[in-house]
């Protein structure tokens, strides 16, 4: 199943980028790629609700990209950093159905597996800081 959640994972990534670099419309989006993807309907469904739920709060998502990266802004992020950045703060601010931990551990290693360099070191800083921010906020979530 955890391989499974993370090809699902790996998969909403490609959409996601796919959406945001050539602003495919994401029902298509989602359509080719189940088309291609190896996966149980489950997992793709997965996909599916990872893709739609960032799409739809991805102004939320970006607003907390920017308050925990200000530095850079937000169209000066590669695409891949971003949409990764994206996926896993949605994950653990509003999908809330794994432990923070994991989501950040998902994240980065999709930073290695398709980032530059620096990616994983990035991503796992803006989401580090996140998660300790949510731990003095809220400390139930943090330890879930």
């Amino acid at each position: 199943m955890a391989g499974g959640r993370r090809k699902a994972r790996s998969i909403a990534l490609q959409a996601l980028y796919e959406i945001d670099s050539v602003q495919h419309d994401p029902e298509e989006t989602l359509k080719h790629l189940q088309e291609e993807a190896d996966l149980s309907e489950e997992n793709f469904g997965f996909t599916r609700e990872l893709v739609e739920g960032v799409v739809r709060y991805k102004e939320k998502l970006d607003a907390q990209i920017h308050r925990y990266a200000p530095a850079w802004p937000i169209e000066q992020i590669a695409f891949i950093d971003r949409n990764i950045l994206r996926l896993a703060i949605y994950e653990i601010l509003i999908n809330n159905k794994i432990p923070v931990k994991v989501a950040i551990n998902e994240a980065v290693e999709l930073a290695k597996n398709f980032g530059g360099d620096s990616s994983s070191k990035f991503i796992n800083g803006v989401l580090g800081a996140i998660s300790a921010n949510i731990n003095k906020e809220n400390p139930s979530i943090g330890g879930k």
